[in-house]
């Protein structure tokens, strides 16, 4: 890093990732212990198929994919899935309308928390899409009518996901069937620029999702998690034509009382590339509560978690810095 570039007060369209610097300001440097890895390894993450969920599958064929889905969920909180029903278009259509919208310059930087992170983002809400699609951007041209496309499949794909996911708990398929359908849908449009030194800053920090589940498509790798790792490594998410990446988020931690965890993950940087990331985070609704099943409490395994919703979950952002460790779930957890 060269001089003194400490401020971490930019301007909308003057952070360092949106003007190209040739240097990181020193509020992007995360401390050392933090640093990603120059030559990360990579995570071996389960690939799942979901053609077996289809109507006229075999019923043995979907036992075997709602028990893949429960043990993906219960070891790391993360898997990915093929075969999920978005063709290819609708994907590559939704990434290059998101990669359109940051070269118009109008995206957002994070605010002024001690550590910046070397990303420019935008997020809007897409449940239902009447209601909110004509507050989101006009430009580019095809924004609207490709990420509008992409949101309503997605949207479809996580129904499927949360019953297969409750199915796999034992509550049935449609345990939380209406409540995710009228429930919140955020889109997160991540853009992280080339960085001229990725081994020193980090394009979002260690954290879990809020939201029930998170499903997220990427340009190219740069996802790291340290779920399913013994060691506590981070190792990177290998990237599959046409896959979409499933994050388990806090709230299915706090329905499955423990038994599925939210995953831990972050982003790493490239310094020649720019990555583009869009996260689909699906919830409840703002004001509906998410508690611990019922089922899957007893004498054994006592409930550990305090319900909370979605509006919750804002109020803590809105006082916590999560650059400094303080997650969501850590004030869900019930002290024994």
């Amino acid at each position: 890093m060269e001089g003194d570039q400490g401020s971490s007060s930019f301007p909308i369209g003057s952070s360092a990732p949106e003007r190209g610097l040739s240097y990181v300001p020193k509020c992007y440097a995360v401390q050392s212990p933090d640093r990603p890895s120059t030559s990360p390894e990579t995570a071996n993450v389960p690939v799942i198929d979901l053609g077996r969920l289809r109507q006229g599958t075999p019923s043995h064929k979907r036992i075997e994919v709602i028990k893949e889905i429960g043990d993906a969920c219960r070891q790391m909180g993360f898997f990915q899935v093929v075969n999920h029903g978005i063709c290819q278009s609708t994907l590559d259509g939704a990434i290059s309308a998101a990669s359109d919208f940051f070269k118009y310059g109008t995206s957002l930087k994070d605010g002024d928390d001690k550590v910046q992170f070397w990303r420019i983002f935008l997020k809007h809400y897409a449940n239902p899409l009447s209601k909110w699609i004509h507050l989101w951007p006009t430009s580019p041209p095809h924004f609207r009518e490709n990420m509008g496309s992409y949101c309503t499949e997605v949207m479809k794909l996580a129904g499927l996901l949360m019953g297969a996911i409750t199915e796999s708990l034992g509550l049935g398929p449609t345990y939380l069937s209406n409540k995710m359908e009228e429930g919140t849908q955020v889109i997160a449009l991540n853009c992280y620029p080339p960085c001229p030194n990725p081994e020193i800053a980090l394009g979002l920090p260690p954290h879990s999702d809020y939201s029930c589940l998170t499903i997220m498509l990427q340009s190219f790798p740069g996802l790291e998690i340290v779920a399913g790792s013994e060691d506590g490594k981070w190792r990177l998410v290998p990237r599959l034509h046409g896959a979409l990446q499933v994050h388990v988020g806090d709230h299915i931690e706090v329905l499955s009382n423990g038994l599925y965890k939210s995953v831990i993950h972050r982003a790493r940087l490239n310094s020649e590339r720019t990555r583009i990331s869009i996260a689909s985070l699906h919830s409840l609704g703002m004001d509906e509560k998410m508690a611990t099943a019922e089922e899957l409490v007893d004498d054994e395994h006592p409930k550990g978690y305090k319900e909370s919703s979605f509006r919750d979950f804002l109020d803590f952002l809105s006082k916590n810095d999560i650059a400094e460790g303080k997650t969501f779930i850590n004030t869900l957890k019930i002290q024994k």
